[in-house]
């Protein structure tokens, strides 16, 4: 397991991530930094604190894995990637580039640390019970992660999986459902309302932990209990903004797919920037 980090660093740490992210869809002229910049805190405790990694032997048979089942939100993974040094930061300009090993979509065998290739939604999920599955099997220890959509509830596998992980009682394995609200044609609940999340999964026999996205001390805790649980498979519903950290990105579905052009690269980057010196600054001399 990773050495946790002080709720300071995971701030800037989550900072950066955010940077990386900005950095990566705007290069590219395309992506998807709503959702990205929503599970960005959430990837950052994963990699900074809490999973099992190793940066310098990425497919180390006893790390912990982790599904982008959501893959849109490429941008928030390789950005974390970078800051624990799987590949240089500098790297994420070259996001969806032709050519370059960060596609649209994570896949597994161009970026190290990349457990799964992922895309379409509702198969990461599926992929990472039958890792849960063959982790049991071969009575290794490591555990499973995979990060959902509120929006990718929609997709009967996923509730198919849900079954799967209830029924050979997965308790290694820990799904998170990033709920903003949002997906690419507005409102969640507009759209088609997977609502009351917490009850359906509650339904299906999982372990069912509800909390803030953006708490650190709250996504600790979570995990922990998730990692302790036994019997059950474990969901995290997380209540999340959309777009969290740039201003004019928060809570705003058009910014499900839609990268910055210059002017609003400039002052997604600004406001992160002073965000970061504002964490990690001296404070101001006494009077």
């Amino acid at each position: 397991m990773e050495s946790k980090l002080s709720q300071l660093d995971l701030q800037i740490t989550a900072c950066k991530v955010r940077m990386g992210i900005i950095e990566g869809t705007y290069n590219a002229k395309s992506g998807h930094p709503g959702g990205s910049l929503s599970v960005a805190d959430t990837i950052t405790y994963l990699y900074s604190s809490h999973m099992r990694i190793f940066p310098d032997n990425p497919n180390e048979p006893t790390r912990d894995r982790m599904v982008l089942s959501k893959g849109h939100t490429a941008p928030a993974l390789y950005s974390m990637l970078a800051q624990k040094g799987f590949f240089p930061p500098e790297e994420m300009k070259e996001l969806r580039k032709i050519g370059s090993r960060l596609q649209g979509h994570p896949v597994r065998d161009k970026i190290p640390g990349v457990d799964m290739s992922t895309g379409s939604l509702g198969q990461g999920i599926s992929a990472a019970c039958g890792m849960a599955l063959a982790g049991k099997v071969s009575g290794d220890n490591y555990r499973v992660y995979t990060v959902l959509g509120d929006g990718e509830l929609q997709e009967g596998m996923v509730w198919e999986a849900a079954m799967f992980g209830a029924h050979y009682k997965l308790d290694n394995l820990c799904a998170i459902v990033d709920n903003n609200g949002l997906q690419i044609d507005g409102r969640i609940n507009d759209v088609m309302s997977p609502y009351p999340i917490d009850k359906k999964w509650e339904a299906f026999g999982w372990n069912v932990i509800c909390i803030d996205a953006h708490d650190f001390d709250q996504i600790e805790q979570a995990l922990n209990d998730a990692q302790n649980k036994t019997g059950q498979p474990t969901v995290i519903i997380q209540k999340s903004t959309k777009g969290k950290g740039v201003s004019f990105m928060e809570d705003k579905a058009n910014w499900h797919g839609a990268a910055p052009n210059e002017e609003q690269y400039n002052q997604a980057m600004s406001e992160l920037q002073a965000r970061l010196e504002e964490l990690s600054g001296e404070p101001p001399a006494a009077e």
